[in-house]
């Protein structure tokens, strides 16, 4: 009895077409995205750790978190488009606290107009 492998398997199923061309260029746009929204997110969480260890003001700090929440969030949508969806190693990875984490996905209040 002789055992052959699937044709998906096959040199010929490899060949560069334009669909294969597009589609490594698309993951490789996508894996460049996923490191800059993941850099803009470590930079955010910086800023904010480094702010809370200088003692800013309230109004300062808030807007700190709400940006790091805006960049954590971006991230995380990222990583999804990536086919990511585990969220828990990011929140490990970048030490993301929790002021940050509830806030993912909400807009800032509406400020009153004056």
């Amino acid at each position: 009895m002789t055992v052959r492998p699937p044709r998906n398997f096959s040199q010929a199923g490899l060949a560069e077409t334009g669909f294969n061309v597009l589609e490594y260029e698309l993951m490789a746009e996508r894996a460049s995205a996923l490191g800059r929204t993941g850099s803009t997110a470590e930079a955010a969480l910086a800023a904010l750790t480094k702010g809370e260890s200088n003692g800013i003001g309230e109004a300062e700090h808030e807007k700190l978190v709400q940006a790091a929440a805006d960049a954590v969030w971006a991230l995380f949508i990222q990583r999804e488009i990536c086919g990511l969806r585990n969220g828990r190693d990011v929140v490990a990875r970048y030490g993301i606290p929790n002021k940050v984490l509830v806030r993912l996905g909400a807009a800032p209040a509406p400020r009153p107009h004056l």
